[in-house]
């Protein structure tokens, strides 16, 4: 079942004996469970009726023997075992899954794998409860993420902002949205977040920043590359080589796809590649400025220094501020 529908239902007290929360993004997974854990019984019922298990501290006996209690003073109890995964022999539920009590919510977060679908326990939950199956999201879909979320506060962001956002956090959703719930809380002069209110609210400079850095890689504005990598190399913390690298990486490569695209409209390679068309734009214009055996030798640099970086092929230890700026002079000549 889809992450909305589920907490739509829930939402209007629609409920399952059992929930399999599981999979590659845990955002998802926590969301559903935290509304179950919060919302579904009274302050007075949590005391009697919650019960919170961590997978690798219980038995699967102990969990089944649990939710076959009844809830006491309340119409039902809520069971949620965390770190699922962890669980030894999870499939000894299956004698649970098969008749579950209808006054007790089973949830199993189930975190970064997903139950064998082959089991009798997943087709017992199947059968008898909800299936939440989350994949992590790729980084030309984070910017439409960010925009629907903060449309539930009636906030809309500029193109650029979602995209400092998106270059800067990646793709870990619980991050990108502790971010979001700051804005939201700091914002209150207007409901449009430009880059002037990510970088007073959150740090993230609206000048010298990885979108900034590939839009100059992008045009080849050498000297607004070499800012940046020195603003980057003087904060090695916020801006490490590796999260460089790997952006950096994703640009190169799209603009390396783009090449090879039968239709290279704009619409054509937004439906081949994804992702807003501002960011698109970006992509098309530097691939006027690179050849493909340009960009090829590209990401073989970027490897070479991503490996330099983590101490591989060097025999010293290695000055990370001094190795971004090599990475970029050979990227530019």
């Amino acid at each position: 079942m889809e992450f909305d529908i589920i907490l739509q239902n829930l939402k209007k007290q629609v409920y399952h004996p059992i929930y399999l929360l599981q999979g590659e993004e845990p955002y998802f997974i926590d969301q559903v469970s935290n509304y179950i854990e919060k919302n579904v019984l009274t302050e007075a019922e949590k005391g009697f009726n919650l019960t919170i298990f961590y997978g690798k501290d219980s038995e699967p006996q102990t969990i089944a023997e649990a939710s076959l209690r009844y809830p006491m003073m309340a119409d039902r109890q809520v069971i949620i075992v965390k770190e699922a995964q962890s669980l030894k022999r999870i499939e000894d539920l299956v004698f649970y899954a098969e008749k579950p009590m209808p006054s007790t919510i089973l949830v199993l977060n189930y975190k970064y794998k997903n139950l064998d679908a082959r089991t009798k326990l997943y087709k017992a939950i199947k059968s008898k409860g909800v299936i939440l199956s989350t994949k992590q999201i790729y980084e030309s879909q984070v910017p439409a993420w960010i925009e629907n979320y903060l449309k539930q506060y009636n906030y809309t962001i500029i193109p650029q902002a979602s995209q400092i956002l998106t270059a800067s956090l990646g793709t870990e959703l619980s991050k990108i949205s502790n971010e979001l719930n700051k804005l939201v809380i700091a914002v209150k002069d207007t409901n449009r977040i430009t880059p002037e209110h990510i970088e007073k609210n959150i740090g993230l400079s609206k000048d010298f920043n990885l979108l900034e850095l590939q839009d100059a890689l992008g045009s080849k504005n050498v000297l607004k590359a070499n800012q940046i990598i020195n603003y980057f190399g003087s904060n090695p913390q916020q801006h490490p080589i590796q999260k460089t690298t790997a952006t950096l990486f994703s640009f190169y490569s799209k603009i390396f796809s783009y090449h090879f695209l039968k239709d290279k409209s704009e619409r054509g390679a937004i439906q081949k590649m994804g992702g807003h068309p501002f960011y698109i734009k970006k992509i098309m214009a530097a691939a006027k400025k690179y050849s493909p055996t340009k960009l090829y030798e590209i990401m073989g640099i970027l490897r070479e220094y991503d490996l330099k970086s983590k101490g591989l092929g060097v025999s010293t230890l290695v000055d990370t501020a001094e190795l971004q700026k090599e990475m970029i002079y050979k990227i530019l000549h």
